[in-house]
């Protein structure tokens, strides 16, 4: 005698859609041997953007970490110098810049990405209040340089040279050195561009 479980189950309505094409007796996929012809018409199509192994332009990703790391060193290391009420400053030395630049490939369509901090030495000279000039050194982080995302990029000024500087001038430098931050974005948007032109 059946159970009332077995009974229910029997008379489901719901059914595996590939169990049920199998049951049915659905032939299973037969293998066909490509033609020239295919194989032509194949070849002449057009080239993905991807590996040769990827023909299909199905998900593949490339880092391109040392063209861009090198791409970048150079672009902000010809940072003009930035000249602000009290003196003016210049770009030194890339001490750092940590991060990824990759194409990815998805669907046939190219997709280029990247994110890094990077840290730069500066020198400058500030003249305050009419003195002598005073030299000034220090380093400017851009934390989270990402794809896209340039105007919303956040510039820290730090002083690691400050001789004979008060807390009130070294708080107006420190602002003024900002000013670093429109010509630090432009260089990135040439970075951009070229990135998408790989």
């Amino acid at each position: 005698m059946e159970s009332e479980l077995e009974i229910e189950s029997k008379d489901s309505s719901y059914t595996y859609w590939v169990r049920q094409g199998i049951e049915k007796g659905a032939p299973a996929p037969v293998p066909q041997k490509l033609s020239a012809a295919d194989l032509t018409s194949f070849s002449e199509q057009s080239t993905p953007l991807g590996s040769l192994w990827n023909q299909l332009g199905t998900w593949e990703e490339k880092s391109i970490n040392v063209w861009a790391l090198e791409r970048i060193k150079e672009l902000l290391l010809s940072v003009e110098p930035v000249k602000f009420s009290q003196g003016k400053a210049y770009v030194i030395e890339v001490s750092s810049c940590i991060g990824d630049a990759t194409i990815i490939t998805v669907r046939n369509k190219k997709r280029v990405g990247y994110s890094f901090d990077i840290t730069l030495k500066f020198k400058g000279e500030i003249s305050l209040d009419g003195e002598d000039e005073k030299d000034v050194e220090g380093t400017l982080k851009l934390p989270d340089a990402c794809f896209g995302e340039l105007d919303d990029l956040q510039i820290e000024v730090n002083l690691t040279k400050e001789k004979d500087i008060t807390a009130a001038e070294r708080f107006r430098v420190l602002e003024e050195l900002k000013l670093f931050l429109p010509a630090l974005q432009e260089k990135l948007h040439q970075f951009e561009s070229e990135l998408k032109q790989r």
